[in-house]
């Protein structure tokens, strides 16, 4: 298995109601791109965030369905989406788990 995890840092033209509509459009890429195991988006809520807002994590099954998530149309519509809205800043992990 492959966690993926990303943090996100929005500006502060982003809406509120934009923010949502990014959690409410991810959780749809687990129906249409292969080799998703599981995936959790939301706001955190930790008083040590740093400024990131929306964390996301996506387990997959191998490599080969990490590779083949970011060029996915599916994907590439969300991360478009993000440019739109303003993000302002982000972290991503990748890491095999045992």
């Amino acid at each position: 298995m492959v966690e993926h995890i990303v943090l996100l840092k929005f500006s502060k033209e982003a809406t509120q109601s934009q923010k949502e509509e990014l959690i409410q459009n991810t959780y749809g890429l687990k129906d249409v791109i292969p080799g998703i195991v599981d995936l959790q988006q939301g706001f955190n809520f930790s008083d040590r965030n740093n400024g990131f807002e929306v964390g996301l994590t996506v387990r997959f099954e191998d490599r080969d369905s990490l590779n083949n998530y970011g060029p996915h149309p599916s994907h590439q519509a969300i991360a478009a989406y993000l440019k739109e809205i303003g993000v302002e800043d982000s972290i991503i992990v990748d890491f095999e788990t045992r």
